[in-house]
């Protein structure tokens, strides 16, 4: 069968390999649709943290099983998947974190992922379609990311949350920070990127952070107080130290987007405020299924965020072009149809 391997920085190549045989306790799947992550574009750029190469690269997916022993799952049933497979007993997954077990494997990062004609998963990481479509379950994970980052961030009715990024992780932390009740301010360098959180996602306040003065902004937004809740979804190291001086007195500040330099901030500045830092990683079965029942419930509409869709035979040479901000890119969906 094929499949397309990241080879090194900057290098793609579809190569031959053999299809995965069933064996206890995991599921084979058939791909039938893969996101293209902010993850794997920094896996090709050679910016992505917990990474080596070669790789094969895909975690959002849609499959159809081909043969499972997980008793609550049949053949043929389109499924998405849990990608980050967690050990079950170190103290993280212990205490109901296995989205940080001490020995994760992330499918597409640590371990090779879904770009690819056939795979095989842990048959634990199986979630229902629930009714929805490949294209909708494609978009499942990215949103969990975002349900998670809000959990963590135990967001209050009309809270201002400042986030920075309007990526597909931004956007899927602005859609459940609406669902919280929040006043979403989103900022972004990427002109198109603002207007579509205004158009689709009715997001009222947006900065150009190029173009206008945050502070100023934030000030006037939220009356002098400034946001109780910022979060990075850039990956960015200069926006990550940059927006320690946004959080409001008695605010929390979490990192959803990651980079591989140090975070550096003022320890006065930080501490006068007993401001709160925190990371968010990854996502929980209850993130998986709190998105799931928000498409259900119409409360997210998915379709509105894939902007591109490329067959698989395609992806090689259009990979690269997927960075270029001039291409307009919300979501990048890969068709094995």
């Amino acid at each position: 069968m094929n499949a397309l391997t990241c080879i090194a920085p900057g290098k793609l190549a579809y190569q031959e390999i053999k299809r995965p045989l069933h064996t206890e306790g995991n599921t084979i799947l058939k791909i039938k649709r893969i996101g293209i992550c902010g993850t794997d574009l920094h896996a090709f750029e050679g910016t992505q943290p917990y990474f080596n190469y070669p790789r094969i690269l895909g975690h959002e997916l849609a499959g159809e099983i081909v043969e499972t022993d997980n008793a609550g799952f049949h053949k043929e049933e389109l499924v998405t998947i849990i990608p980050y497979f967690n050990c079950g007993h170190c103290i993280a997954c212990r205490t109901g974190k296995p989205n940080c077990c001490i020995s994760l494997q992330v499918f597409g990062v640590h371990i090779d992922g879904g770009m690819m004609e056939y795979i095989s998963v842990p048959s634990y990481s199986l979630l229902h379609a629930q009714g929805l479509s490949a294209d909708e379950l494609t978009l499942v994970e990215p949103f969990a990311i975002g349900a998670h980052a809000i959990r963590r961030a135990g967001i209050q009715k009309n809270n201002f949350v400042l986030i920075a990024g309007a990526g597909p992780i931004g956007l899927a932390v602005a859609a459940f920070a609406q669902i919280a009740g929040a006043n979403v301010i989103m900022m972004d360098i990427n002109q198109h990127r603002l207007e579509f959180c205004r158009e689709q996602q009715r997001i009222k306040y947006t900065i150009n952070a190029l173009e206008e003065d945050i502070l100023f902004r934030l000030k006037t937004i939220t009356n002098e107080d400034m946001p109780s809740v910022v979060i990075d979804a850039t990956g960015n190291q200069k926006a990550i130290n940059n927006l320690f001086r946004y959080m409001a007195h008695g605010g929390k500040y979490i990192l959803v987007g990651l980079q591989k330099e140090p975070v550096s901030f003022s320890h006065p500045e930080f501490h006068k405020r007993e401001a709160t830092l925190m990371s968010s990683r990854n996502a929980t079965r209850q993130d998986f299924e709190q998105v799931i029942y928000c498409m259900k419930e119409e409360m997210i509409h998915p379709s509105v965020y894939i902007s591109h869709r490329i067959a698989f035979s395609k992806v090689k040479d259009a990979f690269e072009s997927l960075l270029n901000p001039k291409q307009n890119v919300i979501k990048a969906v890969i068709s094995m149809d």
